[in-house]
């Protein structure tokens, strides 16, 4: 197949991709930023049948000879927004160039010759990763088109923001659930009984699945509309609660579990630092709870030296739950209990300032411990050189691995060599 097949496929893709681009350039000129016309004229009708059927026949060459469709495509003014799950490949793009919706999508992408084109004609929104406040006019963005009551192309969005393996549903982010319209979940299936498809940040990279892909004579596609979700007032008022439910209906089409994990747990326990976490800490369930209070990882990481001051300051750094709820600037709630709890193992009523603050900083930056392992020695050390004993090394690495135990006498020994007990 990589002799026959495989140059044959790539050729016909590319060729079909040359045929689509002047459509697409004709189609896109103009500001992307204003509002389509309605009705659409007769021409751009025609093109856009035209990209359609290119696009169908690119995948057709590609293998995807019949790419089963269950349900029925809301239409914009019923349901503005596409909710898409599993995203687990770039062969998501098949149901993106089957309906020509808009998609969320970094702003370089435009830059890249023949694809940008294809990209500016479906009138994506544009995320700059440079932009500091890319996120909220993103957000804002989605809104706009939103509530534009279907003047605009639907917006296919999948809100769990990387690529999974499918077996279960992870953490939906609240962007395509923050304006509180009704929604349409679209769910995707890859019924292959090799899986070429699955493209993940472990395994094979895009370019071996690509090939494995084209190499194999007959590749499935299924994709099944469900019926639009009407979020409730209260589900408008919380979008992550908006997020969860139809989270929830989605699996259940799926058949598969749900989990409150996110791709940055994945990055939090994958990150290449001086410390590789184990399999078993407990960092993963503290992330999720600090994600239950609503606070944003970019601003937590500004107020560490904040926080650590605070603690250092505090006797033994010991902080009960409305003086914690207050340093965090958080009302106190089940979810602040629940964090609370994790590091008042005792049940006093009081937990260490200082060990919230190491685990923040291990899950705000992943990949740079020493950073954590310094800010740590100034909240526990000695005020006179900074010190510290076996007992303080062993809690604030078993803090910084999320484990309950950790021996650290042959470590404290090779560093302590004058033998003074502090190091």
């Amino acid at each position: 197949m990589t002799l026959t097949l495989f140059p044959a496929r790539l050729l016909f893709a590319a060729f079909m991709m040359l045929l689509a681009w002047p459509l697409a350039l004709v189609a896109s000129l103009g500001s992307a930023e204003r509002e389509p016309e309605q009705p659409l004229a007769l021409w751009r009708k025609v093109v856009d049948l035209l990209l359609k059927a290119i696009m169908r026949a690119m995948w057709f060459a590609g293998g995807f000879h019949r790419v089963a469709v269950k349900g029925r495509q809301a239409p914009p003014a019923e349901a503005t927004i596409l909710t898409l799950a599993p995203h687990s490949s770039y062969f998501d793009a098949i149901p993106v160039t089957m309906t020509m919706s808009s998609i969320v999508m970094k702003a370089e992408s435009r830059d890249i010759p023949i694809w940008g084109t294809l990209i500016k004609y479906i009138r994506p929104v544009f995320v700059s990763r440079s932009d500091q406040d890319s996120r909220r006019k993103t957000v804002e963005e989605i809104k706009r088109r939103a509530q534009a009551g279907g003047r605009w192309p639907q917006i296919m969005i999948f809100p769990e923001g990387t690529c999974t393996n499918r077996t279960c549903l992870i953490t939906f982010k609240p962007g395509a659930f923050i304006p509180g319209v009704p929604v349409q979940p679209v769910v995707l299936r890859y019924p292959n009984s090799l899986d070429t498809i699955t493209w993940t940040w472990q395994g094979p990279g895009a370019l071996k699945i690509l090939w494995l892909t084209l190499c194999q004579f007959h590749n499935q596609g299924e994709i099944e509309f469900l019926p639009v979700y009407h979020p409730s007032e209260e589900e408008k008022k919380d979008p992550a609660l908006y997020a969860s439910n139809v989270r929830r209906v989605m699996a259940q089409a799926l058949g598969i579990s749900v989990t409150d994990y996110t791709f940055e747990d994945c990055q939090l326990a994958l990150a290449e630092g001086q410390l590789r976490l184990p399999a078993d800490t407990c960092l993963l369930e503290f992330a999720r709870l600090v994600r239950g209070l609503g606070l944003k990882p970019e601003k937590l990481e500004q107020g560490l030296d904040r926080h650590a001051e605070s603690a250092r300051r505090k006797p033994r750094g010991r902080v009960s739950l409305p003086e914690f709820a207050a340093q965090l600037e958080v009302p106190q709630s089940e979810a602040l209990q629940d964090l609370f709890s994790l590091f008042d193992e005792s049940g006093s009523g009081e937990m260490d300032l200082r060990e919230f603050v190491v685990a923040l900083s291990v899950v705000c930056r992943p990949s740079r411990t020493l950073d954590t392992v310094q800010l740590a020695f100034k909240m526990y050390g000695s005020q006179e050189g900074g010190s510290i004993d076996e007992d303080t090394l062993s809690s604030i690495l078993k803090t910084a691995l999320g484990v309950a135990e950790l021996t650290v006498t042959g470590l404290f020994r090779a560093i302590d060599q004058e033998e003074k007990g502090r190091i």
